[in-house]
């Protein structure tokens, strides 16, 4: 019987739904490429908030922690989802990876601190836990669209799936000159107790931008089915 299965999905033709996999699993990995590349660019913007009395240097280790502590998320977040996936199925997490970039997206840009170290340490935390989230997406997105696909066409799928990264990087770079370009307005002679009021603004408007595509696919991937492959295993470990 389990054969059969496959053998059916293997043969089957391309259809609506395929596509429709392509695009809610595709939002997901555009969604994680705008999250990681919009960071080197907000740093440009955390540099006079932050660091006006430094010439607006970062310092190399706020840098590494910045951008490398949401690198140990992704990885943690691979094991950790493509594991339970395994386990639990794929549908379930699915859009507990969504719901926690979404989360996590948000809680970057409402790091409500006013100190320097409280609003840096309070970005670092939530970019690791947005790590977390994207790295559980791409296995799930990845195993989804895989077992969703037929035979000939499942290469080119995952690809198309894949291929969502390099929008949501251009993305970035154009939502961050857009943001930058309203903002672009800063007082001449800010008070020195104070950080400047626009750029501040950016930087967090930049990257609670990424939780709008994701949030806008979340209903999408709450009614996808559980793929066809991880219910025959369970009716056989039931059996």
């Amino acid at each position: 019987m389990a054969l059969k299965l496959l053998l059916a999905l293997d043969s089957a033709k391309t259809q609506y739904y395929h596509f429709k996999a392509i695009i809610i699993a595709g939002m997901g990995l555009f969604t994680d490429a705008y999250d990681l590349f919009s960071i080197p660019l907000v740093l440009k913007l955390l540099g006079p908030v932050y660091y006006a009395n430094t010439s607006h240097q970062i310092p190399p280790y706020v840098t590494s922690a910045i951008i490398g502590v949401p690198l140990l998320g992704t990885a943690i977040g691979q094991l950790l989802f493509g594991r339970l996936g395994d386990l639990g199925g794929r549908r379930r997490l699915y859009g507990v990876t969504l719901l926690l970039m979404i989360l996590s997206s948000l809680g970057c840009g409402f790091s409500i601190c006013k100190k320097r170290t409280c609003v840096l340490s309070s970005l670092v935390f939530f970019r690791f836990l947005l790590g977390i989230g994207i790295g559980g997406d791409y296995p799930l997105s990845a195993t989804i669209m895989s077992e969703f696909a037929n035979k000939r066409t499942r290469g080119a799928f995952i690809a198309a799936v894949f291929s969502m990264q390099g929008f949501g990087i251009l993305a970035s770079s154009i939502v961050t000159m857009i943001v930058c370009s309203i903002f672009n307005h800063p007082p001449s002679h800010p008070p020195p107790d104070r950080t400047p009021h626009s750029a501040d603004w950016a930087w967090r408007i930049i990257l609670m931008i990424g939780a709008v595509p994701a949030a806008l696919t979340f209903y999408w991937r709450m009614l996808m089915p559980e793929t066809a492959r991880i219910l025959e295993d369970q009716d056989i470990g039931n059996w």
